[in-house]
């Protein structure tokens, strides 16, 4: 363990590192979960890959929602990346130390990937209503500018909130221990080592977590409850389907995303951190990243059609060259 400076206070102040215990009650069954979680997180990684790859090269996926995609698809990837590498490294070791300076790298991007998530699904929610419910002028409405704006303002939200979160956070004196109960440094155990008053900034965490998961979360109910008014409006019953296809992948990914998110932040917890909130918190960090691009690729016409396209074309000329 590092040497330790004194406080005026007289509190013990951490210099270098925190460990994160984390997983370490697993013991020997630690190697079964680094094995699961570097499969899962490199699918993640790749599906993720894959999906811009794709939409890059498919011209028919040259459209808003797909634009959005691309912008989320690599927003997962930044968010698992922030916590797994480190996760896997301590599964392995026996000391499971991060420096200071790593774990709050790690939370600033974590806490600036979880608003701009958040918000490109209200875009894509808010894409979805335009397509359905003013389709006539939806090349109009949702323009290359437009679809700009929209995405330069959810990655605007997820700095203005994460960067000024995570300062204040690591503004406060660390000092009860060096140990953080999770298998990463987030928000809430992080606070629980500070030998502060964290009432307020508390206060102010749960605001920005209530706000930008429960307020796009209603942006994006809105957005869907117009959608399946006038989808129930459409005479056909082949017609509500139709319509209700080019929304049913986002839909599920909204409740992927928003069902973990809410059960691991605003669902009441007990004071110290148990097993199953870790795995809830891995729930949220792991497998909601790999579900996105699995949903989108096996639920999509549209993505299947260019995937089928695109493995088309690679064949004929792979065959003209030989």
């Amino acid at each position: 363990m590092t040497s330790s400076k004194g406080d005026p206070g007289g509190n013990q102040t951490i210099s270098n590192v925190f460990v994160l215990v984390g997983f370490s009650y697993l013991k020997e069954l630690q190697i079964l979960l680094f094995v699961v979680l570097l499969v899962i997180y490199l699918l993640t990684v790749m599906g993720n890959l894959f999906i811009i790859l794709l939409i890059k090269l498919s011209p028919s996926l040259h459209t808003p929602m797909y634009f959005f995609l691309v912008n989320l698809s690599f927003v997962d990837i930044c968010f698992t990346s922030s916590v797994v590498p480190q996760l896997l490294a301590h599964l392995l070791v026996e000391e499971k130390t991060i420096s200071i300076a790593a774990c709050a790298a790690g939370m600033y991007v974590f806490t600036i990937m979880g608003p701009t998530h958040s918000c490109l699904l209200t875009a894509m929610a808010y894409d979805r209503y335009v397509a359905i419910c003013h389709p006539l002028h939806y090349a109009t409405i949702m323009s290359s500018r437009v679809c700009a704006l929209l995405t330069g303002a959810s990655w605007g939200v997820g700095i203005l909130v994460g960067v000024p979160l995570t300062m204040s956070i690591f503004s406060l004196p660390l000092c009860r221990s060096n140990r953080i109960h999770h298998f990463f440094c987030d928000f809430p155990p992080v606070l629980k080592i500070a030998c502060a008053d964290t009432l307020q900034i508390k206060a102010v965490g749960l605001m920005v977590a209530v706000l930008f998961t429960l307020g796009p979360l209603l942006l994006i109910l809105l957005s869907y409850i117009c959608i399946i008014s006038t989808i129930l409006m459409v005479p056909s019953g082949k017609g509500r389907w139709k319509l209700f296809s080019t929304c049913s992948s986002h839909l599920m990914v909204v409740t992927v995303t928003y069902g973990t998110a809410l059960i691991t932040y605003l669902v009441p917890k007990p004071a110290s951190t148990s097993e199953s909130d870790l795995f809830i918190s891995l729930l949220n960090t792991i497998v909601s990243p790999l579900l996105n691009p699995i949903i989108y690729t096996l639920r999509n016409k549209e993505v299947k059609g260019a995937l089928r396209k695109t493995l088309q074309k690679s064949s004929f000329s792979h065959h003209w060259r030989n």
